[in-house]
């Protein structure tokens, strides 16, 4: 290993250059997915590098003291097989400082995943294509134009901990996403967001307490696809929420595994229609 190589905290704008190899390695990120992505946990994004130029990144975001989720795990193809993966996966493993971690592994990593210390949970299977029909429902999703305090405790019901800082940022209206809840009775039954990617779009996440309650989601950000290619990551044990896909004329297009290392936290897939992202978890 080149003795100028070292591990250290992504710099600004180094963010983007990562999420541009993510592009290149067909992940296809939102367009604006840098900031939120970031503001999750600042201190959870690294890069490998020699001298002054980044070769390789990961990132641990950590959600409260007992969890955190891996991602971004990349070396740039010029510089591989030189030992700088291994340097930076261990650096990043090291910044958990003993939560339990997550993350999505795609099928040809899952050995090594296992390897490490990582157990499958449970698959998560891309379904994508052109919408050919909208789901039709009896509640009535509407933009999330109010108070965000709601969608974070919503939200922290679904995910495995607590992300107030990322929720924020994630559903501040922005040029290329929108964001929409379902209510029953006052009580919010369900979110989603529709963001902007380099190929098409993705929902994520959709979260909801049922089916109805996803398909009034769907139905309300369905449309601002416009024709494009839409992707939602969708847990396979959740069988509504493939019929949905299925139903909207979507099919699968990618797998990986969400794996854990450490205590596997408790996570209603029942309520997953859609994960967040495979970046965040």
């Amino acid at each position: 290993m080149n003795s100028e190589f070292a591990v250290r905290p992504m710099r600004p704008g180094e963010l983007e250059l990562v999420l541009e190899w993510a592009r290149q390695e067909g992940w296809n990120p939102g367009l604006d997915d840098s900031l939120p992505f970031h503001d999750a946990d600042p201190s959870g994004f690294f890069v490998g590098a020699l001298g002054e130029v980044p070769v390789g990144s990961i990132s641990v975001v950590k959600y409260g003291d007992a969890f955190a989720f891996l991602g971004l795990y990349m070396v740039h193809p010029d510089f591989r097989g030189k030992g700088y993966g291994r340097a930076i996966w261990d650096a990043g493993i090291a910044s958990a400082n003993g939560r339990s971690i997550g993350l999505d592994g795609v099928v040809a990593q899952q050995d090594n995943y296992r390897k490490a210390g990582f157990e499958e949970a449970f698959r998560t299977v891309r379904y994508g294509g052109v919408i050919a029909s909208l789901p039709s429902s009896a509640l009535v999703a509407h933009a999330a134009t109010d108070k965000l305090d709601g969608l974070i405790r919503y939200d922290a019901s679904v995910f495995p901990a607590p992300r107030p800082d990322f929720v924020t940022s994630w559903c501040t209206s922005r040029k290329h996403r929108r964001t929409a809840v379902v209510r029953k009775s006052g009580k919010i039954r369900g979110y989603g967001t529709i963001r902007r990617c380099f190929d098409g779009y993705k929902i994520g996440p959709l979260f909801a307490a049922d089916a109805d309650s996803a398909a009034s989601l769907l139905a309300e950000l369905g449309p601002e696809a416009k024709g494009a290619r839409v992707f939602i990551d969708i847990p396979s044990d959740n069988k509504e929420a493939v019929a949905l896909a299925v139903g909207m004329g979507l099919a699968p297009v990618f797998e990986t595994a969400r794996m854990y290392r450490g205590v596997i936290p408790a996570m209603p897939l029942k309520n997953v229609f859609g994960v967040t992202t495979l970046e965040l978890g």
